[in-house]
């Protein structure tokens, strides 16, 4: 049965489900997104090696762009001035910016938190810098996001209880913060914590709920954590986030983990694997990782993958590839790229498809046969 969401920013309708898992659309201002849905991440207001041309070509219908770094080059400010960052990059379609909180957590000892706001010093030219709740929310609005993410603090893994939960309650009086002072038509979501905890993600839902969200997110589940755990928390979550609201799980991950991840209800994804491991020879296929790389693939005239449709495994070699990476081409990251993007895009509408033709349990199959892996057993 279809559910819809209405929401003066957006709308979020689920079309068809199967158990858990979710075939849905996301309406915002520039456009509709079908979920589940992978964001390929534009840290710097580019996905490394491609155009926005070549993301179009790989159905990619929303991007992540990140706020810590656009703030300290070429600045928000600046962004704003020059249209804002859809305009500034060339893209039509509809941008998520996240908080800029995982940024500043991965900076660890250099880095000081307070109740007020964080303090650090930019990488690139040592100026102190301090962001507080609201300079998040304003940051996201000056580059014109359609999903402006809460700003929160990413939990330690591992941590005591204790201090898990200090941080959820930090995070949750910083979402208070930045819902007041949300004032664009850009969607608002909200960030679950707790660290591995399952009574703090539970409260820190409820608190969210109650400070008032158009979307739901599970953050600190890509810090660390060993895969049995975050199953266990995806598992708890299941029928507990709400169902008519979209649900994002962020930084994950590995095609697997997407597709356990979908099985538990997420309808968001984000991650810089499929760019990241392009450049460094790993290639995502449909019977698993090809590293193009190894000696084997230098004489080797089959494509990437014979059964992938993009334009580089219809019109290169694994040859030439291995040839290009041998010698530090461009050309060799940007088509690895462009396929890692491609591969990914097509898994996430291989999975859509599943759901709404009632298939997704023998997509399941299908998807761990080809790679020889056990299926996990799946919610409980």
């Amino acid at each position: 049965m279809a559910m819809l969401c209405s929401y003066q920013k957006m709308k979020f309708k689920v079309n068809n489900s199967s158990d858990f898992a979710r075939q849905a659309s996301l309406e915002l201002q520039r456009g509709s997104i079908q979920t589940p849905a992978f964001m390929p991440v534009g840290t710097n207001g580019t996905v490394k090696g491609m155009s926005v041309d070549d993301l179009k070509e790989t159905g990619s219908e929303i991007i992540l762009g990140n706020t810590y770094h656009l703030m300290l080059r070429p600045g928000d400010e600046n962004i704003k001035t020059l249209g804002g960052l859809h305009n500034f990059i060339n893209w039509d379609r509809p941008i998520l910016t996240d908080s800029g909180g995982f940024q500043v957590w991965s900076l660890g000892d250099l880095v000081k938190i307070s109740e007020e706001g964080v303090k650090f010093s930019s990488p690139y030219d040592g100026k102190k810098i301090f962001m507080t709740p609201e300079d998040s929310i304003k940051i996201q609005e000056n580059l014109g996001s359609d999903i402006v993410m809460m700003f929160d603090e990413c939990t330690d893994y591992p941590t005591t209880y204790e201090n898990a939960k200090s941080s959820m309650e930090l995070s949750m009086r910083w979402a208070a913060r930045c819902k007041k002072a949300h004032k664009t038509s850009s969607a608002l979501f909200g960030i679950v914590q707790g660290g591995i905890y399952k009574d703090l993600r539970q409260e820190s839902l409820n608190q969210l709920l109650e400070i008032g969200t158009d979307g739901v997110a599970l953050g600190g589940l890509s810090v660390g954590e060993s895969k049995q755990e975050k199953l266990e928390i995806l598992d708890f979550m299941s029928d507990k986030l709400p169902t008519e609201m979209p649900r994002y799980l962020m930084g994950v991950g590995k095609p697997e983990d997407i597709v356990e991840a979908v099985r538990y209800g997420i309808d968001m994804f984000d991650c810089v694997l499929p760019t990241r491991n392009a450049r460094n020879g790993q290639l995502f296929t449909s019977e698993g990782v090809l590293n193009i790389r190894n000696a084997p693939y230098k004489m080797s005239d089959d494509p990437i993958d014979a059964n992938c449709k993009c334009k580089v495994c219809k019109n290169y070699s694994r040859a030439y590839i291995n040839h290009l990476d041998r010698t530090n081409e461009m050309l060799g990251s940007m088509l690895s790229t462009y396929h890692n993007i491609y591969y990914y895009q097509s898994l996430m509408k291989d999975i859509r498809n599943s759901i709404k033709n009632n298939l997704f349990a023998k997509f399941l199959k299908d998807f761990y046969n080809r790679r020889n892996l056990d299926m996990p057993e799946g919610p409980t």
